[in-house]
């Protein structure tokens, strides 16, 4: 279940992060719900590696930092390739 629930955070992450909000999965990673609302505008494979570190691990750290960064990458990498599109 948990390898399919990350296959869909690479597809849908909007909808993923929705079904994650309605667990009560983000509120034991986050303390307000603004980060939360930000991450699903903005950066949502961030905000739901995120959340998977805090409940897993407790922290971020070590190994699940290079987890977290590959996610701002990915996200960025997103933004990035949709402005390029809708240029040509």
């Amino acid at each position: 279940m948990n390898c399919l629930l990350g296959c869909l955070g690479f597809l849908v992450p909007r909808g993923v992060l929705v079904v994650l909000w309605l667990s009560g999965y983000l509120e034991r990673a986050y303390d307000t719900a603004i980060w939360p609302l930000m991450g699903f505008v903005f950066l949502p494979l961030t905000t739901i590696t995120y959340a998977w570190v805090i409940n897993s691990h407790g922290q971020v750290e070590g190994l699940y930092t290079v987890g977290l960064t590959l996610a701002v990458l990915a996200d960025l990498g997103v933004l990035s390739g949709s402005r390029g599109a809708s240029e040509s």
